[in-house]
């Protein structure tokens, strides 16, 4: 197992009683050659262009992330499957009190992240049902990767109170440190801006945790990404995702319309 031997009782603790929601941060998370072999086996910004999915919008840009776990290296291939093991998800389960967790193989949203210099993704909510495999999502866990990363070189994972009003918890992308949090309809968190001064992208890898039996905050709703400006963001908030979200709705009810009309006419 490359993932490091760690205290169950005092991470089941600390996960119960963090603010502003469930939450634990590990430290020296994988084996230290395992670390290292994974973070040299990502590819160049450029190269994972090549092979993942790229965002450009107003709340998340400058981001590929490479879900495809048949393009992963070999090492990061056994850290995907060392965090998916049946093992691995009781130890999740005794710690964060969630019975019957299961991995996503397919990796939604997940596997090899890389934002470059310039890259953000704004305060939200994660998308909290997937209808297709009517799977309620439960956990998030990041690994990060880069072997140096400084604090003015921004990147910090903050965990924002409901309101997003108050920053509560914040991480700086620290080698081989591991966070794990509940997702919820409270569970606001974001990424602080990428200077353009970093020497190259912060790297991570990413995978969520999902049930088949409905959270206690379940509403029956689902939902996708909500995002949110952070207090000091007024014009993002006011102008900039209003117009995003617009630029979203419209595009969804064109491709809508297209294949109405494919389907009327056979295509």
């Amino acid at each position: 197992m490359i993932v490091n031997p760690f205290d169950r009782e005092a991470l089941r603790a600390q996960f119960r009683s963090a603010k502003p929601f469930p939450f634990v941060a590990i430290e020296n998370f994988l084996e230290p050659s395992a670390a290292a072999a994974i973070s040299a086996a990502y590819p160049s910004f450029e190269e994972a262009l090549a092979k993942g999915v790229s965002f450009q919008a107003v709340n998340e840009r400058k981001k590929v992330q490479i879900t495809d776990a048949t393009k992963f290296p070999a090492p990061i291939a056994q850290l995907n499957d060392a965090i998916a093991s049946a093992e691995f998800l009781s130890d999740l389960s005794y710690i964060t009190g969630i019975p019957n967790l299961l991995a996503d193989p397919q990796l939604v949203g997940g596997g090899m992240h890389m934002t470059g210099p310039g890259g953000r993704l704004d305060v939200h909510l994660d998308f909290n049902y997937m209808k297709d495999r009517q799977l309620h999502r439960r956990l998030n866990l990041l690994v990060y990767l880069n072997p140096e990363w400084k604090e003015d070189w921004g990147g910090q994972i903050q965990l924002w109170d409901k309101e997003v009003k108050n920053c509560e918890a914040s991480f700086l992308p620290k080698f081989n440190r591991c966070v794990i949090f509940e997702t919820s309809d409270i569970s606001y968190h974001g990424v602080m801006p990428i200077s353009a001064a970093a020497p190259g992208p912060r790297i991570s890898f990413a995978t969520y945790y999902y049930t088949k039996e409905a959270p206690a905050h379940w509403t029956g709703v689902a939902h996708s990404t909500i995002f949110k400006a952070r207090p000091e963001e007024k014009l993002r908030g006011l102008v900039l995702m209003p117009a995003e979200s617009l630029k979203r709705g419209v595009g969804s009810a064109i491709r809508q319309a297209r294949r109405k009309i494919k389907k009327l006419v056979g295509g």
